[in-house]
């Protein structure tokens, strides 16, 4: 008895496991550091800004739409970095191309909001000259609701709330880059 019980439970937690929700991209690999075509092209980076691939499966049940930050918590700023927030994203939407920022070709109906430097889109990594690598963290969230209450103007920290507060289900995935 002891043995079947144990085996239910193993296949339960694996068949939970094998449908997690996650978030992957195709545009860098996740063990090195972001290739200069992703970093940000201003204060003092010299990079292509490109935004890269963002690809997530397994939504939970219920999602009604998806949001996605990027975020550097090492940044000196006393509360992190954003660098790039997006929200309503369909929920029958599963991808971002590589470049969809920049030409603004992101799913219909959504909304960037403003980077901490100050513009609309996608910001690419530009961590201080000589610090340690900055850890750059990308989440997909799935969202309770169709619609949040943003726009291009929102900035960083309105849009982590306005997820935040309606947040069914997350992945992520953390790369790092230094100068």
């Amino acid at each position: 008895m002891k043995n079947i019980l144990f085996l239910s439970i193993l296949s339960l937690f694996q068949v939970s496991a094998a449908s997690a929700f996650s978030l992957k991209t195709s545009s860098f690999n996740l063990k090195q550091a972001m290739p200069e075509r992703h970093v940000y092209n201003s204060f003092g980076c010299s990079g292509e800004n490109v935004s890269p691939s963002l690809e997530w499966d397994n939504p939970p049940k219920g999602t009604k739409s998806y949001a996605i930050t990027v975020y550097d918590p090492d940044a000196p700023t006393g509360s992190g970095w954003w660098h790039w927030t997006i929200a309503n994203i369909p929920a029958t939407e599963t991808k971002i191309t590589e470049g969809a920022s920049n030409k603004k070709k992101l799913p219909k109906g959504s909304v960037e909001g403003r980077t901490d430097f100050g513009s609309t889109g996608y910001g690419g990594p530009c961590p201080p000259k000589n610090d340690k690598p900055h850890r750059y963290i990308f989440t997909v969230y799935a969202l309770k609701k169709d619609k949040l209450d943003v726009s291009a103007e929102s900035s960083g920290a309105a849009m982590g709330f306005n997820i935040k507060a309606n947040t069914i289900g997350e992945a992520s995935f953390t790369v790092k880059f230094g100068r």
